[in-house]
């Protein structure tokens, strides 16, 4: 693009001026796009070249900064380090020069003294002067620590009784001079006041051989103290720093171990020729400019003002466009919005029945496009081919203004050719001179929710055919109004169709609906959580309905109803035959428990007998015997007494074994009472003791004490404890086991199982020959024996009567290695909340 020539300056007129109008007339020529794009581009230009010239400018004087602190601080270390140096070659040489003189023998150890004092009053930095032999054995010392006596004598006049406290440092550096025959500077270490000191070890050399060393021990705060220039150290921090980083003294004043402010340049330079890892140190500080910051100052503002002129320009111009822009767009995005937002179709049409407008939802439902819809005259695209006399008609009720209010429910075809439902509402468009130019039709998708509502029709009839072929009565019943919402064909047939059947269902439950009595101004369920009861069931209960003379098994929940009432729903189910079924089982398996007890006892018969013959017989014998004596008159009056008290007790003892056989066989009801576990094993064993005599076995019993309440018929648990205390001994006696395998143990101890919780454990383990795996699969199983002329009723009544206490029965093998060497039958009964603090076992 070629610019106009330029007119000549007039000398009346600033050059600015003619700057200003050139680029003005450059700027107008622009597009609006290209000036939208100089006015976004001119700001951004702006803003990076000012950030470029900031990080220029910082860049540069911190770089030229650092470099001229940094070659300042090493300038200054490497003077502070050269000073150093020359003053300790200078010292390593006078103590070589002192050390052959003692070499020599030219002075002895009053003369070393002599000559340390001048050496240390000249040398500050050197706090000791120490003559060692090869052994290390103390010749001579010198020390020039500030202490006195209490005379006022230094020490240092004294120093033949100075103490020679040895380090690892000093060792190493006397072992590295014996060896290397040179000089040698030991590692910092703390000194006797605890300040940081190193030495140096110069060789006694007596003709090649090795007699000890001249020890010269450094303080290192006065070597930063005297011979760092002070010009240095007023510049620059300087610090001694050993091996490990530590800080050993410093120009700063800070102790050992005491930290401070991190410097900004750091310079660090061996301290020769000590080469003990000592390392001078140091530290610099940047510092600011003025000239350099005024310069930047005023770059700054310049660069800060050219941007804002920039964006106030490229502000008003963009506010300028964008409410141009604002305006245009939302007015279109208005008409869009309505437009494509709408899941209706709408479709107007002129006077004649021509359709001129269509919305995207009507285009979207039909698949036809606006080309193809608009200007269209009847027959329509959408309307199906088989449809068009009935579509024609509706069009012409719908041109004459009477479609009904309620809408008109069609037929429509997509451009693909298949068919959905749809309903359509017509309302008139009048002009804004009140005349009515055409017809707007909306028209909606009623497919998908036609085929719902057909399911959800289909859904009810077949529920409540399910409903009507139950057995069970189902009821709804509303807990506010206590009206009867639901009822199927079951509760109709035994209640009726009364909600009183609902209550006796019920069984008076507390909370339950006799609504009838509760008035339409109290709301009683107010504030019920009704989230809550709709989500919680309740547990089966059976209930008796006296007028039918039937059990039910009700189960019973909330819910809310279709109108959003709370109600309640009952599934009774007849349950009176199973009830019956219950009821002569009971009979049965009671009658079956009075003959297990009676066939104990038959097959106990003769062991009885031989136990009541003993009572008997003495009872006879102390008869005759005192008739025999009365006759003679051979009897006193005191041994007619004791011959009367003893057949008392045998008496006695005859009518106990009758009394426990006729409490153990008799019929009586079951039922549940308060009893000890040491009871019922005693009598148990009692009566078993009679079998286990006659069959030479004997028994162990183990009963904790302390146990707790058990609620148990003692005489069922006393029939299991005796049932299995005899098949163990008839497995022992069957098997004709020597005399140290016959023995029962009985074991009764608490014990807790996951499962169960807290139990108490009665076991009955013998030393028979224990079961086969078939027997024990089938050991529990009715009339099924493993003796000849066994019934096969024991272990199963004893099965039923644990479970009936809502205990567990089991049997295992014991076993050696693969041998069988016994069986322990043993089951468990639930024990009440109480329980005991602790066990103590008693053994009988």
């Amino acid at each position: 693009m070629s610019l106009p020539p330029a007119a000549p300056v007039s000398p009346h007129r600033p050059a600015t001026a003619w700057v200003r109008r050139l680029l003005g007339s450059w700027w107008r020529r622009q597009s609006p796009a290209r000036q939208d794009r100089y006015a976004t581009l001119g700001p951004l230009v702006s803003v990076l070249l000012f950030l470029a010239a900031i990080i220029s400018a910082f860049w540069y004087l911190r770089n030229e900064e650092f470099e001229r602190e940094q070659e300042s601080v090493k300038r200054d270390t490497e003077i502070a380090q050269q000073q150093i140096r020359l003053r300790l070659i200078e010292n390593q040489e006078q103590l070589v020069r002192i050390a052959r003189e003692i070499v020599t023998r030219t002075i002895d150890q009053d003369e070393f003294l002599g000559q340390a004092a001048s050496f240390t009053r000249e040398r500050p930095e050197i706090t000791n002067l120490i003559w060692v032999n090869g052994s290390r054995a103390r010749r001579a010392s010198y020390s020039t620590l500030t202490e006195h006596t209490e005379l006022g004598v230094p020490i240092a006049e004294i120093g033949r009784s100075l103490p020679d406290a040895r380090n690892p440092e000093t060792d190493d550096a006397f072992k590295a001079a014996r060896e290397l025959r040179l000089p040698v500077y030991s590692r910092v270490f703390a000194g006797s006041y605890g300040n940081a000191v190193f030495q140096v070890h110069v060789p006694l050399l007596d003709r090649s051989a090795f007699s000890g060393t001249l020890i010269a021990e450094y303080s290192i705060d006065a070597l930063v103290r005297y011979f760092i220039p002070s010009e240095v150290s007023r510049r620059h921090t300087m610090t001694l720093v050993d091996s490990q980083g530590k800080v050993v003294a410093s120009t700063l004043g800070i102790t050992p171990g005491q930290t401070s402010k991190p410097a900004s340049i750091v310079y660090d330079v061996a301290l020769a020729p000590a080469g003990n890892g000592l390392v001078l140190r140091g530290q610099g500080y940047r510092t600011s400019i003025g000239l350099i910051s005024n310069t930047l100052f005023w770059m700054v503002l310049a660069l800060s003002v050219l941007t804002v002129w920039m964006l106030l320009g490229t502000w008003r111009h963009m506010r300028r466009r964008m409410q141009m822009q604002s305006a245009l767009m939302s007015e279109t995005n208005f008409r869009r919005a309505m437009e494509n937002s709408m899941l209706t179709g709408m479709r107007a049409m002129d006077i004649e029945g021509r359709i001129t407008y269509v919305n995207p939802a009507f285009c979207a439902m039909t698949g036809f496009n606006e080309s193809e819809l608009i200007g269209r005259m009847p027959p329509f695209p959408h309307w199906p081919p088989d449809r068009y006399d009935e579509n024609n008609r509706l069009l012409q009720q719908e041109l004459q203004g009477r479609s009904p209010a309620g809408g008109i429910e069609v037929k429509a075809m997509r451009k693909d050719g298949t068919l959905f439902d749809a309903r359509m509402y017509v309302s008139p468009l009048i002009d804004p001179k009140g005349m009515q130019t055409g017809w707007m039709t909306s028209m909606t998708n009623i497919t998908e929710a036609k085929r719902v509502r057909d399911q959800l029709s289909a859904s009810h009839e077949r529920f409540t055919t399910v409903l009507e072929g139950l057995d069970a009565a189902v009821s709804v019943l509303s807990v506010q109004q206590g009206e009867l919402l639901f009822a199927n064909r079951s509760y109709r047939v035994w209640f009726g169709a009364d909600s009183r059947g609902h209550g006796l269902l019920a069984g008076g439950e507390p909370g339950l609906p006799m609504i009838a009595d509760i008035g339409d101004s109290v709301d009683s369920f107010g504030g019920l959580p009704t989230q809550e009861l709709t989500e919680v069931g309740s547990d089966p209960r059976e209930v008796f309905v006296d007028p039918l003379q039937k059990w039910f098994d009700v189960r019973a929940r909330y819910l809310q109803w279709t109108d959003g009432r709370l109600a309640q729903m009952l599934i009774a189910t007849d349950v009176t035959g199973r009830r019956q079924a219950e009821t002569q089982a009971a009979q049965q398996a009671e009658k079956a428990q009075v003959t297990s007890r009676l066939v104990t006892m038959g097959e106990m018969a003769s062991s009885v007998a031989h136990e009541l013959n003993q009572p008997l017989t003495a009872i006879t014998n102390y008869c005759n015997g005192m008739v025999s004596r009365v006759k003679g008159d051979a009897i006193e009056k005191t041994d007619l007494i004791a011959a009367l008290e003893k057949t008392a007790r045998q008496a006695e003892r005859a009518g106990q074994i009758i009394r426990r056989i006729r409490a153990f066989v008799k019929r009586s009801e079951p039922q549940r009472q308060a009893a000890q576990a040491q009871a019922i094993v005693d009598d148990a064993v009692d009566l078993a003791g009679i079998e286990l005599r006659r069959r030479n076995v004997s028994i162990h019993v183990y009963v904790a004490q302390r146990l707790p309440t058990l609620m148990v018929d003692p005489i069922l648990i006393e029939q299991v404890v005796l049932n299995l205390l005899k098949n163990s001994a008839e497995a022992i006696d069957m098997a004709q086991m020597p005399r140290a395998r016959r023995n029962i143990e009985l074991r009764v101890v608490p014990k807790h199982t996951p499962e169960e919780g807290g139990v108490i454990e009665f076991s009955v383990t013998d030393t028979g020959p224990g079961l086969k795996d078939e027997v024990i699969a089938r050991l529990y199983e009715a009339f099924f024996s493993t003796k000849v002329e066994g019934l096969g009723i024991g272990l199963s009544l004893c099965r039923s009567i644990i479970e009936s206490h809502r205990g567990r029965i089991g049997a295992q093998n014991l076993y050696n290695g693969d041998l069988a060497v016994g069986c322990r039958f043993t089951f468990t009964l639930p024990v009440e909340t109480a329980k005991s603090p602790g066990f103590e076992a008693a053994t009988t």
